[in-house]
């Protein structure tokens, strides 16, 4: 008689059977992944932007990719998939339908709303689809069974339905208004402040903007009673503005004064845009509006681009290292050398040598230049002291802070504020900063300057307005008849450091031309 064999052991068949449930698992998720990688994204309409969707593994959340600009992440739900829009480019019809339609801008964000929400529920059943194809077909191939790609189907599912589930269980709302910038984005939050701070201090600055504008015709009114900035002879009439930085209001204050003191030109020290991006070309091209000339060099934040638009205008100058006459005053000037409109690089704060090179060959121009120029425009106030005794006056911007100064060699350097009140930036904090301009008058024949006008206007919220002018005293030339130099040349003695005595205006004014200020807006 046999001996019966040995029981088998059951741990063999159990390893086989978990090692095949195994491969199934993983052959459905790896084929759905791949399927989702390589077919799972869609192209929607963003409100004006054209926009590609899709998922990609990660730690959940979304990401909005703006190129060149960066990346804004939103920390929005957990899970192991995560939502990428890159917003691939604008369609030029939408923005110009957005743009001339005041009702669809208005309407502009509930449109981008559903235009969103259509897209990732697109999204969300294509992706669906896809991994459950790419799974049932991979477990097909391999495993070369009939009810491999149900398994594989049961599989996809559940862990689609899982996914799922994490996500609407860790919804945070909340977050949107707290996203991560990467790249030239990382700036967003330094400028402008969050979203709620700006929306009401935009609110009170618009409500503003008509008192603070027409209140440039109630200083035009006090003007009259000021001394003729030339004495009993005409004069030219020059409007210096700079770093308008897209502020409308900015540009607002320019139209007004430009019209109001009757200039004969604009000059235009930079910065007129944020970013020097096509985008940004709407608004400063509005300047090929005005009816007088319109002399620009380029600052900082403005890119080659900027240049471009604005000298397709047909009143418009691009000075980069070159000459123009306006009025029959001789003008040169030169481009900032940098271009940094991301703050966060450090890269505006480098490189003075530069910024003095090329002041250094602005100077060299005018040397080979006869008659002198009257005036030299250059961007940073870095640029001027190799222009000192080389022209009788300096024009400059980017600092922010007016102030009117004397070089070693008699040269006046005159650096302007901010005519935009330093554009989004002037929304941030409780001290906003005033729009500045300039009005310069110079003398005809010879260029000299004979005296200027300060314009200030009050910023965020504030509707005051005020003047102050400086009569420069004329004095004797080599003949005695009290012209100017010919060469246009200011002596040191002749340049004052205080404004119109008090008694210079009538009616008990006060300081040198005040306009009275308006109340605030509500709120």
């Amino acid at each position: 008689m046999t001996e019966p064999s040995p029981r088998e052991s059951p741990w063999p068949r159990r390893a086989r059977k978990t090692g095949l449930w195994a491969a199934r698992v993983g052959l459905a998720l790896g084929g759905a992944l791949v399927a989702v990688l390589l077919f799972a994204r869609i192209s929607a309409p963003i409100g004006p932007f054209d926009a590609t969707l899709a998922f990609r593994p990660a730690g959940g959340g979304a990401q909005v990719s703006v190129a060149p600009l960066g990346e804004l992440v939103v920390d929005v739900y957990d899970g192991p998939l995560r939502l990428d829009v890159v917003l691939e480019r604008v369609d030029q019809e939408r923005a110009a339908a957005l743009a001339s339609d005041p009702v669809k801008l208005a309407g502009v964000v509930d449109r981008v709303t559903e235009n969103l929400q259509d897209a990732v529920v697109r999204l969300i059943w294509l992706t669906a689809l896809v991994a459950l194809a790419g799974g049932a077909l991979t477990s097909w191939a391999v495993l070369h069974r009939r009810r491999e790609p149900l398994i594989a189907l049961g599989v996809t599912t559940a862990v689609l339905a899982g996914t799922g589930a994490i996500g609407a269980a860790t919804w945070r709302p909340e977050a949107l208004s707290q996203p991560t910038y990467t790249g030239l984005l990382v700036n967003a939050n330094s400028l402008i402040g969050s979203a709620e701070d700006i929306v009401a201090r935009f609110d009170a600055y618009r409500a503003s903007l008509e008192d603070l504008v027409s209140n440039v015709g109630t200083l035009y009114a006090t003007l009259s009673a000021l001394p003729a900035p030339g004495g009993d002879d005409d004069t030219v009439a020059l409007l210096h503005v700079s770093d308008l930085h897209l502020n409308p209001a900015g540009f607002d204050l320019l139209e007004q004064v430009a019209e109001r003191f009757d200039v004969d030109a604009v000059l235009d020290t930079g910065d007129i845009t944020d970013w020097g991006s096509p985008p940004e070309g709407r608004l400063i091209t509005s300047v090929g509006t005005l009816e007088v000339p319109y002399v620009y060099i380029r600052g900082n934040h403005d890119s080659a681009v900027t240049a471009a638009l604005l000298a397709n205008q047909p009143n418009v100058t691009v000075l980069d290292g070159s000459a123009t006459t306006v009025a029959g005053i001789r003008i040169v000037g030169t481009a900032d050398p940098r271009f940094t409109p991301d703050k966060s690089t450090g890269d505006d704060d480098v490189g003075e040598d530069v910024l003095v090179n090329s002041g250094q060959q602005l100077a060299d121009l005018v040397d080979t230049m006869d008659p002198t120029p009257a005036i030299a425009l250059v961007h940073d106030p870095k640029q001027a002291p190799p222009l000192d005794g080389a022209v009788p006056l300096v024009l400059a911007g980017h600092t922010h802070e007016p102030k009117v100064s004397e070089l070693d060699d008699g040269t006046l350097l005159m650096v302007q504020g901010s005519t935009g009140g330093a554009g989004l930036r002037g929304l941030q904090g409780d001290f906003p900063e005033p729009l500045t301009g300039t009005v310069l008058y110079l003398d005809p024949d010879t260029g000299a300057l004979r005296a200027y006008d300060e314009i200030t206007l009050g910023g965020l919220g504030e509707t005051e307005v005020t003047m102050e002018r400086t009569i420069l005293p004329r004095f004797p030339d080599a003949a005695g008849d009290g012209a100017a130099p010919a060469d246009g040349t200011i002596p040191e003695d002749a340049i004052p450091n205080a404004p119109v005595p008090d008694g210079a205006i009538p009616d008990g004014e006060g300081a040198a031309g005040v306009a009275p200020a308006l109340p605030s807006p509500p709120g």
